[in-house]
């Protein structure tokens, strides 16, 4: 893992670097039983193990795409830290993209850059291009471009 660690008006300098990974996050099958439980998309290449090994075209069983996006919180919270923000707002996406599967049992990290940064009332608004890599895929499992506030 490397990160970044700043405070809000440190924050501007840093736009255009790359602000580092996290820890790599394993994508076990109960993590995704509990995605499909939490958003009732229980489709069968994610949860029948079985029928994933048998007849998927993956081989087994994959994460739901939307699982891989929602680890991007956890994987950021690693990658930049702002030691004076007092709350730090999810603001939106402005691009995603999944150009490769999750197999279940694969480990991911973020590898997130600074492409933007704005005053907003009480802090700033980042806007950070992640890529979530897979450890020994050849390409990226998730590509997105992030909208995100700290405030002090």
């Amino acid at each position: 893992m490397s990160s970044t660690t700043t405070t809000l008006a440190e924050l501007p300098g840093l736009t255009g670097s790359e602000l580092g990974t996290n820890d790599w996050v394993e994508v076990t099958q109960e993590r995704v039983q509990r995605f499909a439980d939490a958003t009732d998309d229980h489709q069968w290449i994610h949860v029948d193990v079985q029928r994933a090994e048998a007849e998927s075209p993956f081989g087994g069983p994959i994460a739901h795409g939307f699982l891989t996006l929602g680890l991007f919180i956890p994987m950021w919270s690693q990658v930049l830290v702002v030691t004076d923000c007092t709350t730090a707002v999810n603001y939106g996406l402005n691009e995603v993209r999944f150009p490769a599967p999750v197999p279940v049992g694969s480990k991911l990290r973020l590898r997130a850059t600074l492409l933007d940064v704005e005053e907003v009332r009480g802090g700033y608004q980042l806007t950070v291009s992640g890529v979530v890599e897979r450890e020994g895929g050849e390409k990226p499992v998730c590509i997105l471009e992030s909208v995100v506030r700290f405030l002090g």
